[in-house]
């Protein structure tokens, strides 16, 4: 592991220390957005943003920061860490443990590290230049996708088919389909799960740079790809596809294609 991997790792368990004693318990919430419409904001997630950004100051202090709860600081520099202190804060609110936290380092505009931590279940998922592994309690295991080359046999998962706008549900229908088996509300927690060769494809959008930075170091060291709705590099669209192995990656982009941004 390398010092900036394994400083991502105290990072998450920083994270953990302020949302876990939260977690099912009382805390303050509120509705950042306008009428009729809900997009939650709780303590946990502002407190756990403070600490991860006062300790990346401690330690790396010509870093830069980008977060979900407090915006930017220094975003053009050589490193620069993206974080979102509670992803799936709708399934912190229910009391529901795939909520979870994202820290990705991006290196020269490039994500390099990733982490995907759930400290309900005492799992962080490590995505970088050392590899992919899951670690739980003192066990470290190697992760990896799997093999799945026909879209067909896929288990696949997109957070909630509101989520689309019109042409982009008619096409995660007609994906799911096609598909073996879907499932829902899993927010980031199901890309971990194709990194663990438990789902083969998760395809989302409306996603910010917060929701999407963590994720692709973890899903590309286990051997899979992230890519757009066209099957390229990520960009401003918030359309993420993320798949285990690249076969099914083109049969579903026969039909996400026609609802690329």
């Amino acid at each position: 592991m390398t010092s900036l991997e394994a400083f991502a790792v105290d990072l998450a368990r920083t994270a953990a220390a302020v949302t876990l004693p939260f977690f099912r318990g009382e805390y303050a919430q509120e509705n950042k957005a306008g009428p009729g419409a809900f997009d939650p904001v709780t303590q946990a997630d502002k407190e756990a943003e403070a600490a991860i950004r006062q300790a990346i100051a401690a330690h790396y202090p010509d870093h830069g920061v980008i977060g979900e709860e407090y915006g930017e600081d220094r975003p053009d520099a050589e490193h620069v860490w993206i974080l979102d202190p509670i992803d799936g804060t709708r399934a912190f609110i229910a009391g529901l443990p795939l909520w979870t936290t994202l820290i990705g380092l991006r290196v020269q505009g490039t994500p390099s590290v990733g982490v995907i931590a759930q400290p309900y279940l005492d799992e962080v998922f490590l995505g970088g230049p050392s590899g992919a592994v899951l670690m739980r309690g003192d066990a470290t295991t190697p992760l990896r996708t799997r093999a799945c080359p026909a879209l067909t046999e896929a288990v696949i998962a997109t957070t909630d088919p509101d989520i689309f706008t019109g042409s982009e549900l008619g096409a995660w229908t007609q994906v799911r389909a096609a598909a073996r088996l879907a499932r829902y509300g899993c927010d980031a927690y199901a890309y971990a799960m194709v990194a663990a060769g438990r789902i083969d494809l998760v395809a989302e959008a409306g996603l910010k740079l917060w929701d999407w930075s963590a994720l692709i170091p973890v899903v590309e060291a286990a051997g899979g790809a992230v890519t757009n709705w066209r099957g390229e590099a990520i960009d401003g669209t918030g359309q993420i596809l993320a798949v285990g192995d690249t076969a099914i990656r083109e049969q579903a982009l026969v039909t996400l294609k026609r609802a690329a941004l």
